[in-house]
């Protein structure tokens, strides 16, 4: 840029920025904007603010196979809906159900001749009484029963982990969710220990909301909090504070609250962004404007105000509801007229032609 006096350089970015921003009562070239208008009221509620947060999830489990083996089942999807201890996975089982049926062989050939070594022991001890034998082979039968005995319960702990290795076989879903991602197919060589599926929990929702440290005293775990997501409009949820992390971000002088949902909802997804309404105990007088007076744009909150025939806006904070209204911070005053009608689409500054729409009472 070529070197210009102070003076006309200042000049020139003022009349840049006059240019690109409208002012009150510009004129636009057209009629006044049909709008309607409800005065700002003031009533005692409890002290609230709302802020801004996003759904995480406390529970991703990835899955993983714990044999070695081919994959003969999988029975769900990317996006399926899972219970606790739904079998989700299964390997070929052929070479343990072989053994298995090996070693039940084995067991009732053990018990049958436990059964005979049990006869002749008791045969036995009749002839040792008559002295028809020694007690050297009395001890000899008792040897051979007690060898058999220690056959059958070797045999019924190796059929036991069988059984137990064919059950570790399935995959099963640790807790009610969704699948969010499959790492295997049918047909595939799975080893121990690999990745076979993941599941996100939905049985609990949490959502991580940063509390600026001016609150941080005001907030008690267990507190029910009104939360609300852009991607379910027109619907409130009740969650409650959970937890609140006495570590404060350095930079940006927050803390770490998490909130839960206490019903969980099919709707709500991990990584939405929600908006906590979060009380601060005590009561006092708060503005209160109707909720179709709040436009939201580009990250920022405002309202309307009509001022001398023209579209002022007025940047606020929004705190909690009481019905059609809701509680706000910032430039408005109760008894300000703000326009709940027609506020979509004004420029600041616009004239507007403006007619009252009463709400009611909260």
């Amino acid at each position: 840029m070529p070197n210009l006096p102070v003076i006309t350089y200042l000049g020139l970015l003022l009349f840049l920025f006059s240019s690109a921003i409208p002012v009150r009562g510009q004129d636009y070239g057209q009629q006044a904007a049909p709008v309607k208008y409800t005065e700002a009221l003031e009533k005692p509620a409890e002290q609230t603010v709302q802020l801004p947060g996003y759904v995480e999830a406390p529970h991703v489990s990835a899955l993983a196979s714990e044999l070695s083996g081919l994959v003969m089942e999988l029975n769900v999807r990317e996006g399926d809906r899972v219970t606790s201890g739904q079998p989700l996975v299964r390997l070929r089982t052929t070479p343990l159900e072989l053994s298995l049926h090996a070693a039940r062989a084995r067991l009732k050939e053990a018990q049958a001749r436990r059964k005979m070594a049990e006869t002749s022991l008791e045969r036995f001890r009749g002839l040792v009484e008559g002295n028809a034998i020694s007690r050297h082979e009395l001890d000899k039968a008792r040897y051979e029963f007690d060898a058999w005995q220690g056959r059958i319960e070797t045999l019924r702990a190796e059929i036991a982990s069988i059984e137990f290795d064919i059950e570790r076989s399935k995959t099963r879903a640790p807790f009610d969710g969704v699948v969010v991602a499959r790492h295997t197919e049918v047909g595939q060589w799975s080893d121990a220990g690999e990745r076979v599926l993941e599941v996100l929990s939905t049985d609990t929702q949490e959502i991580h909301v940063d509390v600026p440290e001016k609150y941080f005293n005001d907030l008690k775990v267990g507190v029910n909090v009104n939360v609300t997501f852009d991607s379910v409009p027109n619907q409130e949820f009740t969650a409650y504070i959970r937890a609140i992390i006495p570590q404060a971000d350095q930079r940006a002088h927050t803390f770490p609250v998490d909130l839960r949902l206490r019903e969980p909802s099919g709707k709500v997804g991990a990584g939405m962004l929600a908006r906590a309404t979060i009380p601060l105990g005590g009561a006092g007088p708060v503005t209160l404007v109707p909720k179709d007076a709040i436009v939201r744009h580009g990250g920022n909150t405002m309202v309307f105000i009509i001022d001398q025939g023209n579209a002022v806006p007025a940047p606020v904070t929004v705190g909690g509801a009481m019905g059609l209204w809701a509680v706000v911070n910032g430039a408005v005053a109760p008894g300000d007229k703000v326009i709940t009608r027609g506020n979509e689409r004004l420029q600041p500054g616009q004239p507007v032609q403006a007619e009252p729409l009463p709400y009611p009472s909260p």
